[in-house]
């Protein structure tokens, strides 16, 4: 495994593409394993990894971004939430967050979000008196939401590699989600006194607000439909995706926004996204298949449970390590790598599956926004134009009131499955 971790870590200084680095060190730990047999199964592992029907929603979540941001949905979504809100004193930074949780109802990537919202929204940030640094940092981390607020890619990542309900974790992301957008407004909120932002409207005006509303209306019902369908058991997790896409596509239509002749190019960004995806997963599935066969999760267990047996102390020990490979690692890497290791020792403590899942999901998606590494942050200075280094200075708060809601949840299991349990998971 040390000539595997070796052999991780050189090929992904180097810039190998992150898939094939998965694909290198699950070879690499085979070929210390000494048994020649297994290469006859490597291809058969990584198909099986994404031959799963739970998959089949990624490429319409990744589409329905597409088509949202073509359609002109975002700006008309803006619009309405300045008028409700412009008028307070850092309006447009609380927009930003809210248009990014509805944005996430109908997504589900952080870098989807990401890059709707630079577009839309950094431009009026400064035109509104908003720090670059600052409207970058609130850009990329209110992006993260993206993965967290159901339908959510990453989610579906973590199910299929625990054999967890979709549908429950789906529903246990919805509290999760709500809160960190609260600690997000808390933020704003101090820094709206410190740097003395300015409100983007004078007052509300009632008629300028319905006119807003009734604008936004299509745009509305989108996230209504795909979470209204999943919670109300009209249609599965998986259904949702198409579902979204349809939706999309109807709202685009009533705006009038959206050219046929640009739906070639989006069907192609959205078919090499999806085929990163599932090449990382296919990659991963050797991981998880080799270190099954070595022992390797069972080698951590036991480790682990050595130094301490108190369930809170072990849970802190992950989260330790979660927040360490998170800035220095990339989510899909952390995600095919350590959800074997870990899952076991969660089961072996008593943690509800759902309840890991999301946690570690939330954790993982965190390192997006934590330097040396953040994508997200990556992404929205290369699309705003903003110093990569300026929005590190900005992002750290957002971070870290992040992690201390996630951290707070991962001892309150009934907060995270509230919803799920309500709505009839048992586990």
């Amino acid at each position: 495994m040390v000539i595997a971790a070796i052999v991780f870590a050189v090929s992904l200084i180097i810039g190998v593409p992150i898939a094939f680095v998965l694909g290198l060190l699950g070879t690499t730990h085979f070929l210390t394993l000494g048994e020649p047999s297994y290469f006859n199964v490597l291809i058969q592992r990584m198909f099986s990894q994404v031959n799963l029907l739970s998959l089949t929603c990624l490429p319409f979540f990744i589409l329905a971004g597409e088509i949202m941001n073509a359609g002109g949905v975002t700006k008309r979504l803006l619009g309405f939430i300045r008028e409700v809100i412009g008028w307070l004193k850092g309006g447009m930074a609380y927009s930003t967050v809210i248009i990014a949780a509805i944005l996430s109802a109908i997504l589900g990537s952080p870098n989807g979000v990401a890059s709707m919202l630079c577009n839309v929204l950094i431009p009026d940030l400064r035109k509104d008196g908003y720090p670059d640094e600052f409207s970058g940092a609130l850009v990329a981390a209110s992006s993260i939401l993206g993965p967290i607020i159901p339908p959510s890619i990453q989610f579906i990542m973590v199910c299929m590699l625990t054999d967890t309900s979709v549908k429950a974790m789906f529903l246990a992301g919805i509290v999760p989600g709500l809160l960190l957008a609260a600690v997000f407004c808390i933020v704003i909120l101090y820094k709206a006194k410190k740097m003395e932002f300015k409100a983007s409207i004078e007052r509300i005006n009632i008629i300028n607000l319905f006119k807003a509303f009734f604008k936004a209306i299509p745009a509305l019902m989108v996230p209504f439909v795909i979470m209204g369908g999943v919670i109300g058991g009209i249609f599965t997790a998986t259904e949702s995706g198409a579902i979204s896409c349809l939706a999309a596509f109807a709202a685009s239509l009533i705006y009038g926004e959206l050219e046929i002749k640009k739906i070639p190019a989006m069907l192609m960004r959205a078919s090499v996204v999806t085929g990163s995806i599932m090449l990382m997963i296919a990659f991963g599935g050797i991981i998880g298949w080799s270190m099954a066969i070595d022992g390797v999760p069972e080698k951590i267990i036991a480790l682990i449970t050595s130094i301490t047996g108190n369930t809170n102390i072990i849970i802190a020990i992950m989260l330790a390590i979660l927040f360490l490979a998170g800035m220095v690692m990339d989510t899909g890497s952390i995600t095919m790598i350590f959800v074997p290791v870990m899952f076991p020792l969660a089961l072996a403590i008593g943690m509800d599956p759902v309840h890991f899942g999301l946690v570690f999901s939330v954790y993982v998606i965190i390192g997006y926004i934590t330097p040396p590494v953040g994508v997200v942050l990556f992404v929205t200075s290369n699309i705003s134009g903003i110093p990569f280094k300026k929005l590190c200075s900005q992002i750290w708060m957002f971070a870290i009131g992040s992690m201390i809601v996630i951290s707070v949840l991962s001892y309150l299991p009934e907060v995270v499955l509230w919803i799920p349990r309500m709505l009839g998971y048992n586990n």
